[in-house]
């Protein structure tokens, strides 16, 4: 994608600029009702967006372009992932799986996040899908579609942050066992280090939230040089791999029926380094100009990501050595092994295995604060339990204070699980992504209804234009068969032990909120669309 499309997309009739009709009486009496000061209110587009869409400003617009960038490449760590993952890829695809099935991934996902662009730059609300699905869905099921997409959204945030606090961790736990050969490796001692990564991100995210958007541009610094603090040394010190093997050699270590299904269920370290780009969109009520700078940023954290993934991609194909010996490694990571075999020193390994703790760390900061504005969103409509503490913001502060703390409540008792079984957290880290990918699936398929039944669009500043339908449609061909196979287990034979009990927890979650929305949920719960004043 071009520069300019990137910024500025294709415009049709139906998409042009938002025309300003927030009359000079409705500025006056919206900036007085609003609990923030009149800087923090954004721009008039964006006092105009909230009106449009019902709502009142209660948090601060302190993020622009820069640093909501920076939150969406860092909260993502596509690079970082795909490094702490490589043993997924590696029993499933190997290295030619890796490489061609991370392209194959990025083209997929940049028609999945051209579409939430552009529905950010319709809606540009913290609400997100659960807002979108509102709004857009066919009149008799927009509530009830609404109110489950909500709890995806939850699930899905939630899960991911001790997916990514469990890495972290658990990356601490195997430096301890790299360098201490008394050390008596323990699971409870992974599940302690989540909750203090994750407890030190909810301090970080009450104290210096202000700091927020300062720390998310400098750790995109980070997230940059870091990446090459790492190749470096692996490109300089460690023997090469042949072209043929990276590019043409596929693995099928899980024992499946062809390499083709091996390939397909390996697809899961990329799919999981790309996937989450709206977590900006939970933000939107705190960036300043969100209908415009909200979609550019994302899509161009999209592609800085996409080139730094892919650079790292390359890399580990050509330099890990041998295989078999990383995937056995006892630190739990073949990476580390990978460090050490290159390096041969345990100060290199452990500087270059920080870098990925900070990023990580950072990520996870990122991700609460992703998690607690989609909850405290969510809350305001009515859509969880204790709405009305959930949804309270904190006077002052402008933070939802009481969502973040419920954010760290969730993280531990989902971080327990790892005491008893690895196997339920892995799940877990399954459930992230298949709840995620499923709300891809109904807000797209909402806006390409629209489209299809040639009924109007709101209007938006970054539109696909006369491309809507091929874009949305591409999508949702991507999205389909990677929805089926993120149930997969790793390898078979399957065992309870090795069995991915994510679609058991996945069809619980859809349960539960639909039996709450039958009991509770159809009553209280009150879908955006109600809320929503414009004219189309």
């Amino acid at each position: 994608m071009s520069n300019t499309s990137m910024d500025n997309a294709i415009s049709d009739d139906k998409s042009g600029p938002i025309e300003t009709t927030f009359a000079h009486d409705e500025e006056d009496s919206y900036e007085m009702n609003a609990p923030v000061a009149k800087k923090w209110q954004g721009t008039v587009a964006d006092r105009q967006d909230m009106s449009a869409l019902g709502r009142v400003q209660e948090l601060r617009r302190n993020f622009r372009f820069i640093s909501i960038l920076g939150f969406g490449c860092t909260l993502i760590s596509t690079w970082e992932v795909i490094v702490t993952t490589l043993g997924i890829v590696l029993t499933d695809g190997g290295t030619a799986g890796l490489v061609w099935g991370y392209i194959a991934v990025v083209i997929g996902f940049f028609m999945v996040y051209m579409s939430v662009a552009e529905m950010a730059s319709m809606a540009p609300t913290s609400g997100g899908q659960y807002h979108w699905v509102s709004e857009f869905a066919p009149r008799s099921c927009q509530k009830y579609l609404s109110f489950l997409t909500g709890w995806l959204c939850f699930t899905g945030w939630q899960g991911a942050i001790v997916s990514i606090s469990f890495l972290a961790g658990t990356i601490i736990q195997g430096l301890l066992v790299l360098n201490d050969a008394t050390y008596n490796y323990q699971r409870w001692h992974g599940t302690m280090l989540v909750i203090a990564i994750s407890t030190f991100s909810i301090l970080f995210n009450t104290f210096l939230a202000k700091k927020l958007p300062l720390v998310e541009g400098l750790v995109l610094v980070l997230h940059v040089l870091g990446l090459f603090a790492i190749i470096i040394p692996l490109w300089v010190l460690a023997p090469r791999n042949n072209a043929t093997a990276v590019f043409t050699e596929f693995a099928n270590n899980g024992g499946w029926s062809s390499t083709g299904v091996s390939v397909m269920i390996g697809l899961l370290t990329p799919i999981v380094s790309m996937l989450g780009f709206d977590c900006a969109v939970h933000m939107s009520e705190e960036v300043k100009d969100a209908g415009r700078t909200l979609p550019r940023a994302m899509m161009w954290s999209v592609g800085l990501n996409a080139v730094l993934g892919f650079i790292m991609v390359l890399t580990l194909c050509f330099t890990m050595g041998d295989q078999a010996s990383i995937l056995a490694s006892a630190t739990g990571y073949p990476f580390i092994q990978i460090f050490f075999n290159v390096t041969n020193s345990y100060a290199g390994t452990n500087a270059m295995t920080a870098i990925l703790v900070i990023t990580l760390t950072s990520s996870c900061i990122s991700e609460i604060a992703t998690a607690s504005r989609q909850l405290w969103s969510f809350a305001r409509d009515n859509g969880v339990p204790f709405s009305s503490t959930v949804a309270r913001v904190t006077p002052g502060w402008n933070i939802p204070l009481n969502a973040v703390i419920v954010s760290l409540l969730v993280t531990i008792c989902l971080s327990l699980i790892n005491i008893g079984s690895t196997a339920a957290l892995n799940a877990i880290l399954s459930l992230t992504t298949a709840s995620l990918l499923t709300s891809y699936v109904i807000i797209i398929s909402c806006v390409l209804l629209k489209r299809i039944r040639g009924q109007p669009l709101p209007p938006r500043r970054w539109s696909l234009g006369r491309y809507g339908g091929i874009v949305n449609t591409l999508a949702l061909c991507f999205l389909a068969p990677i929805y089926i196979f993120s149930f997969f287990p790793a390898a078979t034979p399957v065992t309870p032990v090795t069995m991915n009990w994510s679609v058991v927890m996945y069809a619980g979650m859809i349960i539960f909120s639909t039996v709450y929305y039958l009991v509770f949920g159809r009553h209280s719960y009150t879908p955006p669309v109600t809320l929503v004043r414009r004219d189309i």
